[in-house]
């Protein structure tokens, strides 16, 4: 049954969605909708990664409300830096950080968790893997040390301890 239907869930929302767009239930729709059920994601099965292993779920709990956190408080730095007038403009700044994490899962999560922050914003990644380019909203040029070790510390250690 998993050969035919590698991802039920997805499938069985396929055919209802299907269903639901074409506003029909005729015998014609049905069919069209379970062949799409069952093709969508026979043709996607070769992309799909395997399920992430999650080796401490209490620290991810925490790493997901430290990241809403970092949220809140990186909305008002971002809000306040682009609302004064004349003071100081913002310093935008590109990072190149060293990349520790192995796993595909962890840094597809750390890719996700920098684009969801304020101010900072996931650009490029090395072919091999060994290092990626963040962009950061407002940083000086003698902070980045501090903020690479910090950011580490608070999205990407954790990480490694989660998936790796």
């Amino acid at each position: 049954m998993r050969r035919l239907l590698p991802a039920p869930l997805l499938s069985a929302a396929l055919f209802v969605l299907w269903l639901v767009l074409a506003r029909s239930a005729s015998v014609g729709q049905l069919i069209v909708a379970a062949i799409a059920a069952v093709a969508m994601p026979l043709l996607g099965a070769p992309l799909l990664q395997p399920r992430p292993r999650i080796r401490r779920p209490g620290l991810l709990a925490r790493l997901i409300l430290r990241v809403g956190g970092d949220v809140v408080v990186s909305s008002y730095l971002v809000a306040h830096g682009v609302l004064r007038r004349g003071d100081r403009l913002p310093g935008g700044r590109f990072v190149r950080m060293p990349l520790e994490l192995r796993d595909p899962n962890a840094i597809a999560a750390l890719a996700t968790i920098t684009t969801v922050i304020p101010g900072t914003v996931w650009t490029e990644l090395a072919a091999d893997r060994s290092w990626y380019v963040l962009h950061v909203f407002d940083l000086r040029e003698d902070a980045v040390d501090a903020f690479v070790a910090r950011y580490k510390r608070r999205y990407e250690h954790p990480l490694k301890e989660i998936f790796e």
